[in-house]
């Protein structure tokens, strides 16, 4: 069994920036990617704008070259598409990582496919794979869709969006201007603060107008196959409704890093026990990468503030490699 001086786990910017790293380093490294390169931004909506400008998002020294000052989620793609070919990145897709055990001196990762052993591991994983449930009645309907793509596909339907944050707000004004009749469900008393600055007149204007419908302070009770209930502060509402877009955030597979022993805070934020200068956990030889630094808090860490987790990481492990080779 060949043995890696890393093993990076999660195919997303902030693992292929560990990637690089670890090469630019002469390390012997293999990124290891449960789906598609850069899956969270695939399944990103067709028609996403980052916040983010074009610069920010670039990993590797690699200049990220857009048409517009924010790129769009195809230009994404084709940049991470490139960062893989110009580095001629050692990564492998469509392989999970189902366990990280101890093996002597050495971890032992178990995938889908094989088994690896590898003296460090880096776990990169992000947020995005696990939507955060409403926990109510028919939400496990086919009708519920947690992950919101194309717009055309809710044309002249009866559209409940829930949420008041970004990916809310665009899956509701997308919808709506391919002739959808959307109805928003919002838990606060307003849209949220972090509603991209360029698209809230947008929607504010909407609503205002009466074209897209919206229940502040409400929340789902009941979904069912036409129809669906929501509690507002004046009672009960029932509305008519073909589909429910629950864009109620996304969290951190927290629990995978719990099984390797990775100590989480217990004040809900359920935040891992790392080292910020090196990003090791305290778990000897696991590092943390990006947006899972944060446990549950997923608003604090962007692709722009994570690339610099891969130097550190990296920096670290050469210099523990250096201290324990033969001279």
């Amino acid at each position: 069994m060949k043995t890696y001086d890393v093993i990076i786990i999660g195919g997303g910017p902030i693992g292929l920036a560990c990637g690089i790293a670890a090469q630019r380093a002469g390390l012997e490294y293999l990124i290891i990617e449960k789906a598609a390169l850069v899956n969270s931004l695939y399944h990103y909506p067709v028609n996403m704008t980052f916040f983010s400008t074009s610069e920010r998002l670039e990993i590797g020294g690699v200049p990220f070259v857009s048409n517009n000052r924010r790129p769009v989620r195809r230009e994404a793609l084709e940049y991470y598409r490139r960062i893989v070919t110009t580095f001629i990145l050692n990564i492998h897709f469509f392989e999970e990582v189902k366990e990280v055990a101890r093996s002597g001196k050495f971890k032992k990762i178990t995938t889908t496919r094989n088994t690896y052993r590898a003296a460090n591991v880096i776990v990169a994983t992000g947020f995005y794979g696990i939507p955060v449930m409403m926990n109510v009645k028919g939400e496990k309907l086919k009708k519920v869709k947690h992950y919101y793509d194309d717009p055309h596909f809710y044309a002249f339907q009866d559209v409940i969006v829930v949420g008041a944050a970004n990916s809310a707000i665009d899956a509701a004004l997308e919808t709506w201007r391919k002739g959808a009749r959307v109805t928003l469900v919002i838990r606060d008393d307003k849209i949220s603060e972090r509603v991209k600055y360029w698209v809230r007149p947008d929607i504010l204007n909407r609503i205002n107008e009466g074209s897209i419908k919206v229940y502040y302070n409400s929340t789902i009770k009941e979904i069912r196959e036409k129809e669906v209930d929501i509690l507002t502060p004046e009672g009960k509402v029932t509305v008519p409704n073909d589909w429910v877009l629950a864009m109620t955030g996304y969290r951190p597979d927290l629990d995978f890093i719990k099984k390797m022993g990775v100590n989480l805070s217990k004040d809900g934020v359920m935040r891992p026990s790392y080292d910020e200068k090196t990003h090791e956990s305290n778990i000897k030889g696991i590092y943390l990468a990006g947006v899972i630094c944060g446990g549950l808090n997923t608003h604090k860490w962007f692709i722009e503030n994570c690339r610099e987790h891969a130097k550190l990481i990296i920096k670290d492990i050469v210099k523990k490699k250096r201290t324990t080779s033969p001279t």
